[in-house]
């Protein structure tokens, strides 16, 4: 059995196929234009994404033995497609990095009980609610000829099946669904002004919502019997591409941003500042999520930026004796920071040189500084109830034995690489497995199909930096006034 994968990205689509056993037949990447703007706009057209996935579907049946049994999706989350009576999109998509809808999230936040009581999370501009809300406010003649909205896997899912349908996981980061019960959230809608009729029917991630359409299929080269799986929402599916699908599981990525995800099969909601996601997984339970906004970001920064090399195993290759004994710390917010603090002015800051600092010790500091901030996810959802038993890793910084070995020693916790690299793609083939009854649930899939290939246990370092925690996180509250007197001052500049 052949299954496929499709991962709609930022900046391009990923179409992955494999068999049963896990093994990759082949992979295709096309990438379609992202539309960014000075005043924080960020946009794409879901038609350039349904004709470079199209493209790619045809070149990889070509290469393919056998026919697609299914194919399932994982889709950058958030982004939001507006759809009139005849499907005609409406606009381009606003995406999940698009910032316009300050406003719109200020006067939603205004609630925010209500908000955790209904849908378990705060308004962030990231979110699709508050984009819904910015149409209603600035474009009102094409708010009023919305027909359906969905998310942008939804989209190419519609195109292949012509079903409207969603998934539990995306649509947890629509600030739309009670999370909860698994439900559309009736005042949320009411708020948003949408009715029940102008969003998808939910459907768990692995399951089929139907096949290829003929018309589809001559588009594709797949066939009309080839089951359509919904799929889910990037970090979600992402988080069964490693095998992260069983309660007290967590993985840390740490590409340009970092998330630490933790899977859990009860629900918890964070009532607190942090923004702490509370999300449906695409297990068909529940996950938490916390994100720091530069990762992988901050090191690309120092390296390249500040120290002008791309030799990054060069600049690492003294720390792994000085692990715990640095004394420079770095706050990683050159972003502003996401979880706990939920701060766009947030800025990066060392702290702690002296005249025998080394260009090592801060190269280490900007490693151990994002660890640390994965750190204070993980507290945070310590706090909520849940423990992590081992963290798997990913991502464009786990390349680095040693910052693998810090992730460990500062979380505490096991850490662990996989034989999967292929990211949500991967994710999505599996999905599709279940789907097509390959595989009976997530969990055994991922069980026969991923394996741990290296393993970074805490080492004696570990207590060490359970000493240097509080003084990283006693730094932040001491400069967040500093933080609001440099944002006021950079406005004269």
């Amino acid at each position: 059995m052949i299954t496929i994968g499709i991962d709609i990205g930022t900046s391009a689509v990923k179409l992955l196929a494999m068999d049963c056993s896990g093994k990759v037949i082949n992979t295709i990447s096309r990438d379609y234009p992202l539309y960014m703007y000075p005043d924080g706009r960020s946009e794409q057209s879901p038609e350039d994404w349904w004709a470079e996935t199209t493209a790619g579907l045809k070149e990889l049946t070509l290469s393919l033995t056998e026919p697609v049994a299914a194919i399932s999706f994982s889709g950058q989350m958030h982004g939001l497609v507006a759809l009139d009576e005849k499907d005609n999109v409406l606009r381009r998509a606003i995406l999940w990095n698009d910032q316009r809808t300050g406003a719109e999230c200020d006067y939603l936040n205004k609630n925010k009980e209500m908000l955790l009581d209904n849908t378990a999370n705060i308004a962030l501009t990231g979110f699709t609610a508050p984009k819904i809300l910015w149409m209603k406010n600035n474009e009102s003649e094409l708010f009023a000829k919305i027909s359906k909205v969905m998310l942008p896997k939804d989209y190419i899912a519609y195109r292949l099946s012509g079903v409207f349908a969603t998934d539990y996981s995306d649509a947890s980061g629509t600030l739309l669904l009670d999370v909860a019960r698994k439900d559309w959230s009736d005042p949320m809608l009411k708020e948003i002004g949408l009715t029940r009729d102008q969003v998808p029917t939910l459907y768990p991630s692995y399951e089929s919502i139907g096949t290829v359409t003929p018309a589809a299929a001559q588009e594709t080269g797949l066939s009309t019997a080839t089951k359509v799986v919904i799929g889910g929402g990037d970090q979600a599916v992402g988080a069964i591409g490693t095998g992260t699908v069983k309660s007290g599981t967590c993985s840390v990525s740490l590409g340009t941003s970092g998330v630490l995800f933790v899977a859990a099969d009860n629900f918890a909601v964070d009532k607190g500042p942090s923004a702490i996601h509370s999300f449906c997984h695409a297990t068909g339970r529940y996950h938490l999520m916390g994100v720091t906004l530069a990762a992988a970001g901050s090191a690309k920064w120092w390296y390249e930026e500040v120290l002008a090399t791309h030799d990054y195993s060069a600049e690492q290759a003294a720390m792994a004796e000085n692990l715990g004994k640095n004394t420079v710390f770095f706050l990683p917010y050159l972003s502003g920071e996401r979880t706990p603090h939920n701060n766009p002015l947030a800025r990066g800051t060392f702290a702690g040189m002296s005249m025998t600092t080394t260009r090592s010790d801060m190269t280490q500091a900007v490693m151990e500084g994002v660890a640390f901030s994965l750190k204070d996810i993980l507290t945070r959802v310590t706090e909520l109830g849940h423990t992590v038993s081992k963290a798997r890793i990913i991502g464009g910084g786990a390349k680095s034995p040693v910052w693998c070995q810090i992730v460990a020693d500062v979380l505490g916790v096991n850490v662990e690489k996989i034989n999967a690299t292929e990211g949500p793609a991967f994710g999505a083939a599996i999905l599709a497995m279940v789907g097509a009854g390959a595989y009976t649930t997530v969990e055994d899939a991922c069980e026969k199909l991923i394996q741990v290939t290296e393993e970074f246990t805490p080492s004696p370092a570990s207590t060490q930096y359970e000493k240097m925690y509080p003084i990283y996180t006693g730094l932040y509250t001491a400069l967040e006034d500093t933080y609001k007197a440099i944002t006021e001052i950079s406005k004269e500049v």
